[in-house]
């Protein structure tokens, strides 16, 4: 009976060490970003082990690095039901209620996965501080208060130190992360995420090339660490956006050391679609097209595979492709669509509307709308809306050009802000000129377009087309008297201008036009005036029969 139980307590303590064993496994293949290895090993835990709360709270961990919320929650809930460490399971929800923006609702789940925990107890705060610091809706400053507590508790905690320092880098406070960062791989120096943590702050300070080097000293220590060489493929992308001469030669490097993350993880879904997450980040469309094929055969249903099939579809002139992909992608409420979705929905209607004959102006209305509920998702996407804007514009749709054009001017921080103020009047003007009853839509634009045209005069007062186009739309409005002062400030603009642009041909134009219009406003008022700018006419084209009737008529 005596060695029965020598043998009985030896066996539990292997299983006991094996699975502990186990854990440190997932745990390191989720550091090293091998999320499907990680799954399996979990799912073998929780297998063997179904009272296990921790195995199974890690496993919604993945399923949430994955972007898979039912079945996170659903690791979760089960969780919550096991007899050890069931409490970790509540921090899951509370991330997941973060992410949908219930504070209240995170903050209860927190509390009930802390109530029984000693003050010693700091993994529960590590995770929690986590899930404040890279929720969708993050409070770094609450991550940082909690994380700074446990830190005091116990100062050489290498857990607490590396989110500790991920959450003040997120919240800018560099120079707290880089200490928080190097304490914890001096304290440990196997921990390669930390030594890594210092070269992204050094990239992120867009030092580049010391970067690099930083970068490659955790490779020096581990080749096979693959997020080492995902973190090099962003520092070559931020490097072209501002190494605009070298720019292929980076993005090229960058997609090479993508190559090799992707080789040294798994190829699982989730590392293809980070791969596509940088391949749009480096246009490389063609490769997405490609990529978001293979992903597809993976998982025919994946939502997200929709998106990265309708954007190079898009780039690929596919457009009824990228249509019904992107169309698929945001009806699903479930999503979590983004602004980009919309834009290239609208941006594919557009530009299939424009390939048929006769042009799809129906299918443009509806992409308008896309524009829009693109712009509310996010505003800075407004900065490129006015190419598309300018297709229409060129195919003289001067109604719709301006519906977009109106969208990208409520946002005052593009660099296009002016020019695009510019386009929307005069797209105005010309889709109501020469109609003779305006409707009130129609002069509630044209109200519209001459306070654009007011904020460029503002901007710069030498702009003389800015006037001209004011005149222009007070004379639809049918009121002369500033009709004469805009088309007598397009004048004092346009003489301003070096001499040599008076005597192109639509500079002569644009002066006949203002001369006649301000010829017809003194006829009423001031006949010598009159004749003094119809005489300005003449000298500028003296064959035009307009000014030569009506000189005859005001002697």
């Amino acid at each position: 009976m005596k060695k029965v139980f020598i043998y009985t307590v030896a066996t539990l303590f292997f299983c006991f060490w094996g699975q502990a064993q186990d854990i440190k496994q997932a745990k390191s293949a989720i550091d090293a970003e091998k999320y499907e290895k990680a799954k399996e090993i979990l799912e073998a835990i929780t297998a063997s082990k179904p009272t296990d709360g921790y195995a199974k709270f890690l496993l919604g961990n993945v399923s949430l690095l994955k972007g898979d919320y039912p079945a996170a929650k659903s690791h979760f809930d089960a969780g919550i039901l096991c007899s050890t460490k069931g409490n970790f399971n509540y921090i899951g929800l509370g991330y997941i209620a973060l992410d949908k923006g219930d504070v209240a609702e995170a903050e209860k789940y927190f509390a009930l996965a802390t109530q029984n925990s000693s003050k010693k107890d700091l993994e529960e705060m590590v995770y929690i501080g986590k899930a404040y610091t890279y929720s969708e809706n993050p409070n770094y400053k609450k991550a940082v208060e909690i994380l700074s507590n446990s830190r005091l508790i116990d100062p050489s905690n290498t857990a607490v130190l590396l989110a500790l320092a991920d959450a003040y880098k997120f919240n800018k406070k560099q120079n707290e992360s880089y200490e928080c960062y190097r304490t914890a791989f001096r304290l440990d120096n196997t921990l390669l995420r930390a030594k890594m943590g210092l070269g992204s702050l050094i990239k992120n300070a867009h030092n580049f090339p010391t970067a690099l080097i930083s970068f490659n000293e955790v490779i020096a220590l581990d080749a096979n660490y693959g997020p080492v060489y995902r973190e090099l493929a962003e520092t070559q992308y931020l490097w072209a956006l501002n190494d605009a001469r070298n720019y292929n030669d980076h993005i090229a490097k960058g997609l090479a050391y993508y190559e090799k993350y992707m080789s040294l993880t798994d190829y699982s879904l989730e590392s293809r679609m980070r791969h596509a997450d940088f391949l749009i980040l480096a246009k490389d469309y063609k490769a997405l097209e490609a990529e978001a094929n293979e992903m597809s055969k993976l998982d025919k249903v994946n939502p997200r595979i929709y998106r990265y099939l309708g954007y190079s579809a898009y780039h690929n002139d596919n457009f009824e492709t990228a249509i019904n992909s992107l169309t698929s992608y945001v009806s699903n409420s479930s999503n979590r669509v983004i602004g980009r979705d919309y834009y290239y929905l609208g941006a594919s209607k557009l530009s299939k509307a424009l390939t048929l004959t006769p042009i799809d102006t129906l299918l443009i209305d509806n992409g308008v709308l896309d524009f829009k509920k693109s712009f509310e998702l996010t505003p800075a996407i407004a900065g490129e809306l006015s190419d598309l804007a300018k297709k229409l514009f060129e195919k003289k749709l001067y109604s719709r050009a301006a519906s977009v054009y109106e969208i990208a001017i409520v946002n005052t921080e593009t660099k296009s802000f002016l020019l695009d103020n510019f386009y929307f009047a005069s797209s105005v003007y010309w889709s109501c000129s020469g109609h003779e009853n305006l409707n009130p839509q129609q002069i509630e634009q044209l109200k519209k377009a001459d306070l654009s045209l007011d904020t460029i005069i503002k901007a710069s007062p030498s702009t003389q087309d800015a006037y001209l186009f004011k005149a222009r739309i007070q004379v639809l409005l049918k009121n002369d008297s500033s009709v004469a002062k805009n088309y007598e400030d397009f004048i004092t603009a346009a003489n301003k201008k070096d001499p040599a642009e008076l005597t192109s041909k639509a500079m002569k134009s644009k002066l006949v036009e203002a001369y006649n219009n301000l010829g017809v406003i003194y006829e009423v008022t001031d006949k010598v005036k009159a004749k003094e700018v119809f005489n300005k006419t003449l000298s500028i084209d003296p064959t035009n029969q307009y000014a030569i009737d009506q000189l005859k008529a005001l002697k």
